[in-house]
């Protein structure tokens, strides 16, 4: 007999409803809250809310060590214009969180923003104020995320923001986390003193340095996901199939650990009724390497079919295990 394969779907617009989460009772392992999105303050009537619905648990993911725009109107930006980015909040300008941020950056750095979409090099820096230059077109947005692509910068494993979230999720009795950027072992052993003991934990690899840390992460915890999307900024697309194989490879090696595969499983799904075969064909694929669950993302947050999305991993997981 194969393996539970779990289902883990993320909440957002198109999901946080009485409909869908009924749904989930019997079709869904996990409900993730992504704390990208949402502030700690909401946290509490999110929780109170989805339990009006469902049994199913809820897996709280934090933010994690990554740096995300702050800016009031989203606007399109084109190559060579000039971008202002602010050490503090500002109506006019971009900021940066965590604030810590600003200090940290310094002229010829470039900030791709927003999964490959607008690039910025740094021209200038006085003591509050960044003047950056656009070098590649796209749209700037809030809370998109920002990486350093000339240079590793190092941040804090886990933000204000995310430790807030943890008390408040403990408190209404959470019992299932995520951590985003886990890039060391370190990083496990310091979560596992914030969380103790009476919780699931699943540690997400995102990085080039967790990739190459995962034969020492993986003695120390129990549950990861490989999150093909923020790897893919750190380590070329050509390369992740291949990441993807060497990391399900190590896990074979070790006995009960667990491996989720999140992002662009059905992208497609986000606007369409129906996956594409290539997609059905991915998520084939990383069951056939050993992956333990299959994570839903946009798909099932923003998406427009975040039912037919479920149905649809259900019948990939059916046939996987008639085969």
């Amino acid at each position: 007999m194969k393996k539970k394969i779990q289902i883990i779907t993320t909440l957002g617009p198109s999901s946080l409803n009485p409909a869908f989460l009924k749904f989930s009772n019997k079709n869904i392992d996990l409900l993730r809250l992504n704390m990208s999105h949402i502030e700690p303050e909401e946290l509490e009537k999110k929780i109170k809310f989805i339990r009006q619905f469902t049994k199913t648990n809820i897996c709280v993911d934090t933010e994690g060590a990554q740096i995300r725009t702050k800016v009031l109107k989203s606007r399109d930006l084109k190559k060579n214009q000039n971008l202002n980015i602010s050490r503090f909040k500002d109506k006019k300008f971009l900021s940066l969180y965590p604030h810590e941020i600003f200090g940290k950056l310094k002229p010829k750095d470039i900030l791709n923003i927003g999964f490959n979409n607008l690039l910025i090099k740094i021209k200038s820096k006085k003591k509050d104020l960044i003047t950056a230059k656009v070098i590649r077109s796209g749209k700037l947005e809030n809370n998109k995320g920002v990486h350093v692509e000339n240079r590793k910068i190092r941040i804090n494993f886990i933000t204000q923001k995310d430790r807030k979230a943890i008390l408040i999720a403990k408190k209404n009795n959470v019992k299932h986390f995520a951590l985003s950027f886990t890039n060391s072992s370190k990083d496990v052993e310091n979560f596992n003193l914030i969380l103790g003991d009476n919780c699931q934990k699943i540690f997400k690899i995102e990085t080039k340095r967790a990739v190459k840390n995962f034969n020492k992460i993986i003695k120390n915890a129990d549950n990861f996901l490989i999150d093909r999307g923020d790897l893919s900024k750190d380590i070329s697309v050509v390369e992740i199939p291949k990441i993807q194989r060497k990391l399900m490879k190590i896990k074979k090696n070790f006995k009960n650990k667990k491996i989720f595969v999140a992002t662009n499983l059905l992208e497609s799904m986000i606007e369409n009724n129906y996956p594409t075969r290539g997609e059905a064909n991915d998520i084939y694929s990383s069951l056939e390497m050993g992956a333990n669950g299959l994570v839903l993302a946009a798909e099932t947050a923003i998406g427009k079919h975040p039912t037919s999305c479920v149905k649809f991993i259900k019948e990939m997981i059916l046939s996987f295990k008639k085969y």
